[in-house]
Protein backbone atom coordinates (compact mmCIF):
# COMPACT_ATOMS: atom_id res chain seq x y z
CA UNK A 1 0.00 0.00 0.00
CA UNK A 2 1.45 3.48 -1.16
CA UNK A 3 0.14 5.36 1.77
CA UNK A 4 2.21 2.89 4.54
CA UNK A 5 5.00 2.83 2.62
CA UNK A 6 5.29 7.08 2.45
CA UNK A 7 4.22 6.84 6.02
CA UNK A 8 7.38 4.64 6.62
CA UNK A 9 9.73 6.56 4.68
CA UNK A 10 9.14 10.16 6.18
CA UNK A 11 9.22 8.52 9.44
CA UNK A 12 12.74 7.14 8.89
CA UNK A 13 13.82 10.49 7.47
CA UNK A 14 12.29 12.12 11.29
CA UNK A 15 10.28 14.02 8.82
CA UNK A 16 6.92 15.60 9.79
CA UNK A 17 3.80 15.73 7.67
CA UNK A 18 4.19 19.74 7.42
CA UNK A 19 7.55 19.36 5.90
CA UNK A 20 6.83 16.58 3.93
CA UNK A 21 3.95 18.86 2.25
CA UNK A 22 6.22 22.03 2.12
CA UNK A 23 8.29 19.98 -0.10
CA UNK A 24 6.19 18.67 -2.52
CA UNK A 25 3.77 21.25 -2.54
CA UNK A 26 0.85 20.41 -0.73
CA UNK A 27 -1.15 20.14 2.42
CA UNK A 28 -0.40 18.38 5.60
CA UNK A 29 -3.81 17.09 5.47
CA UNK A 30 -2.93 15.69 1.85
CA UNK A 31 -0.25 13.98 3.27
CA UNK A 32 -2.35 12.85 6.01
CA UNK A 33 -4.75 11.15 3.36
CA UNK A 34 -2.00 9.96 1.29
CA UNK A 35 -0.85 7.98 4.06
CA UNK A 36 -4.11 6.76 5.52
CA UNK A 37 -5.16 5.66 2.14
CA UNK A 38 -7.98 8.11 1.78
CA UNK A 39 -6.50 9.57 -1.47
CA UNK A 40 -5.09 6.86 -3.72
CA UNK A 41 -4.89 8.16 -6.93
CA UNK A 42 -1.96 10.35 -6.45
CA UNK A 43 -1.34 12.47 -9.15
CA UNK A 44 1.69 11.57 -11.21
CA UNK A 45 3.93 14.74 -10.16
CA UNK A 46 3.15 14.25 -6.53
CA UNK A 47 4.59 10.68 -6.80
CA UNK A 48 7.55 11.46 -8.53
CA UNK A 49 7.98 15.01 -6.18
CA UNK A 50 7.38 12.27 -3.14
CA UNK A 51 9.34 9.77 -4.47
CA UNK A 52 12.81 12.27 -4.59
CA UNK A 53 11.41 13.92 -1.43
CA UNK A 54 11.82 10.35 0.63
CA UNK A 55 14.64 9.45 -1.06
CA UNK A 56 13.39 6.53 -3.55
CA UNK A 57 11.70 6.35 -6.75
CA UNK A 58 8.47 6.20 -8.46
CA UNK A 59 8.55 2.61 -9.05
CA UNK A 60 9.96 1.74 -5.36
CA UNK A 61 7.13 4.33 -3.72
CA UNK A 62 4.35 2.81 -5.58
CA UNK A 63 5.58 -0.91 -4.61
CA UNK A 64 6.89 -1.63 -8.64
CA UNK A 65 10.08 -2.91 -7.09
CA UNK A 66 10.49 -5.85 -9.46
CA UNK A 67 11.13 -3.32 -12.55
CA UNK A 68 14.26 -5.48 -14.05
CA UNK A 69 14.41 -8.91 -14.82
CA UNK A 70 17.07 -11.06 -17.52
CA UNK A 71 16.22 -13.04 -20.27
CA UNK A 72 18.59 -15.94 -21.27
CA UNK A 73 19.83 -16.04 -24.72
CA UNK A 74 21.08 -18.63 -27.03
CA UNK A 75 23.39 -20.48 -25.61
CA UNK A 76 27.23 -18.98 -24.97
CA UNK A 77 25.37 -15.40 -25.37
CA UNK A 78 25.26 -12.89 -22.93
CA UNK A 79 21.63 -12.68 -21.15
CA UNK A 80 19.39 -9.59 -22.38
CA UNK A 81 18.32 -7.29 -19.90
CA UNK A 82 15.03 -6.10 -19.92
CA UNK A 83 13.20 -2.83 -17.75
CA UNK A 84 10.02 -2.52 -16.68
CA UNK A 85 8.79 0.95 -16.44
CA UNK A 86 5.43 1.78 -14.87
CA UNK A 87 2.79 3.70 -16.85
CA UNK A 88 1.50 6.34 -14.52
CA UNK A 89 -1.51 7.89 -17.01
CA UNK A 90 -1.91 10.24 -19.71
CA UNK A 91 -0.98 13.47 -20.67
CA UNK A 92 -1.90 15.48 -23.56
CA UNK A 93 -0.27 16.29 -26.92
CA UNK A 94 -2.34 19.07 -27.98
CA UNK A 95 -4.13 21.38 -25.48
CA UNK A 96 -3.36 19.99 -21.37
CA UNK A 97 -4.93 17.51 -19.94
CA UNK A 98 -5.80 16.76 -16.85
CA UNK A 99 -3.43 14.19 -15.46
CA UNK A 100 -4.80 10.96 -14.99
CA UNK A 101 -2.39 9.09 -12.64
CA UNK A 102 -3.24 6.00 -12.56
CA UNK A 103 -1.24 3.07 -13.22
CA UNK A 104 -2.25 1.09 -16.22
CA UNK A 105 0.63 -1.33 -16.79
CA UNK A 106 3.89 -1.83 -17.39
CA UNK A 107 6.28 -1.42 -20.81
CA UNK A 108 8.73 -3.47 -21.23
CA UNK A 109 12.48 -1.56 -22.70
CA UNK A 110 16.46 -2.56 -23.08
CA UNK A 111 17.47 -2.79 -19.69
CA UNK A 112 20.01 0.70 -20.39
CA UNK A 113 16.57 3.13 -20.28
CA UNK A 114 17.50 5.74 -18.23
CA UNK A 115 13.63 6.45 -17.33
CA UNK A 116 11.18 7.03 -14.23
CA UNK A 117 8.02 6.23 -15.87
CA UNK A 118 5.73 6.28 -18.77
CA UNK A 119 3.06 8.45 -20.06
CA UNK A 120 0.46 7.16 -22.64
CA UNK A 121 0.43 10.18 -25.24
CA UNK A 122 -2.94 11.76 -26.61
CA UNK A 123 -3.35 14.31 -29.40
CA UNK A 124 -1.17 15.17 -32.55
CA UNK A 125 0.20 18.26 -31.50
CA UNK A 126 3.65 16.15 -31.22
CA UNK A 127 3.45 14.47 -34.70
CA UNK A 128 6.23 16.16 -36.16
CA UNK A 129 8.64 14.62 -33.18
CA UNK A 130 7.59 11.46 -34.26
CA UNK A 131 4.83 11.22 -31.12
CA UNK A 132 1.60 9.70 -32.02
CA UNK A 133 -1.74 9.69 -30.22
CA UNK A 134 -1.58 6.07 -28.33
CA UNK A 135 2.49 6.45 -28.17
CA UNK A 136 4.03 5.79 -25.05
CA UNK A 137 6.55 8.50 -23.98
CA UNK A 138 9.36 7.50 -21.64
CA UNK A 139 10.09 9.83 -18.84
CA UNK A 140 13.10 10.80 -16.77
CA UNK A 141 12.56 12.92 -13.61
CA UNK A 142 13.85 16.53 -13.72
CA UNK A 143 12.77 19.52 -12.68
CA UNK A 144 14.19 21.32 -16.04
CA UNK A 145 15.48 20.57 -19.42
CA UNK A 146 17.41 22.40 -22.18
CA UNK A 147 15.58 24.65 -24.68
CA UNK A 148 14.44 22.65 -27.18
CA UNK A 149 14.21 19.45 -25.51
CA UNK A 150 10.49 17.59 -25.03
CA UNK A 151 9.08 17.72 -21.48
CA UNK A 152 6.25 16.59 -19.88
CA UNK A 153 4.85 19.16 -18.54
CA UNK A 154 2.65 20.35 -15.37
CA UNK A 155 0.12 23.16 -15.54
CA UNK A 156 -2.49 24.06 -13.12
CA UNK A 157 -2.76 20.40 -12.26
CA UNK A 158 -3.02 19.78 -16.02
CA UNK A 159 -0.24 17.94 -18.04
CA UNK A 160 1.08 18.44 -21.74
CA UNK A 161 4.21 17.00 -23.27
CA UNK A 162 5.71 19.97 -25.53
CA UNK A 163 9.37 21.20 -26.67
CA UNK A 164 10.28 24.42 -23.78
CA UNK A 165 12.02 27.26 -24.40
CA UNK A 166 12.25 28.66 -20.74
CA UNK A 167 13.77 32.76 -21.43
CA UNK A 168 15.15 33.60 -17.61
CA UNK A 169 15.65 37.46 -18.44
CA UNK A 170 12.17 37.54 -19.65
CA UNK A 171 10.67 35.65 -17.26
CA UNK A 172 9.28 33.80 -20.65
CA UNK A 173 8.19 30.19 -20.86
CA UNK A 174 7.16 29.03 -24.47
CA UNK A 175 5.89 25.28 -24.96
CA UNK A 176 6.10 24.81 -28.47
CA UNK A 177 3.91 21.82 -30.82
CA UNK A 178 5.34 19.93 -33.21
CA UNK A 179 2.25 20.51 -35.62
CA UNK A 180 1.97 23.93 -37.87
CA UNK A 181 -1.36 22.95 -36.64
CA UNK A 182 -0.99 24.37 -33.07
CA UNK A 183 0.00 27.45 -31.99
CA UNK A 184 2.77 27.28 -29.24
CA UNK A 185 1.51 28.15 -25.71
CA UNK A 186 2.94 31.14 -23.65
CA UNK A 187 3.63 32.11 -20.51
CA UNK A 188 5.12 35.16 -18.42
CA UNK A 189 5.70 36.54 -14.75
CA UNK A 190 3.54 35.01 -11.76
CA UNK A 191 1.97 32.73 -14.58
CA UNK A 192 5.43 30.67 -14.44
CA UNK A 193 4.13 29.98 -10.56
CA UNK A 194 1.71 27.44 -11.84
CA UNK A 195 3.75 25.84 -14.09
CA UNK A 196 6.53 22.94 -13.06
CA UNK A 197 8.10 20.27 -15.37
CA UNK A 198 8.25 16.81 -14.56
CA UNK A 199 10.96 15.43 -16.25
CA UNK A 200 12.86 15.36 -19.91
CA UNK A 201 10.97 12.35 -22.51
CA UNK A 202 13.73 10.59 -23.35
CA UNK A 203 12.49 8.13 -25.74
CA UNK A 204 8.95 6.89 -27.15
CA UNK A 205 7.19 3.43 -28.28
CA UNK A 206 4.76 3.45 -30.68
CA UNK A 207 1.21 2.15 -29.97
CA UNK A 208 2.08 -0.71 -32.35
CA UNK A 209 5.03 -2.51 -30.80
Amino acid sequence: MIGKRIKELRRSKRMTLEELAEIIGTSKQTINRYENGIISNIPADKIVSLANALGTTPQSLMGWNDDEFHVNSFDGENPVRIKKIPILGDIACGKPIYADETRESFAMTDGSMDADFCLRAHGDSMTGARIFDGDIVFIRSQSSVDNGEIAAVIINDEATLKRVYFYPDEQKLILSPENPRYAPLVYLGVELENIKILGKAVAFQSAVI
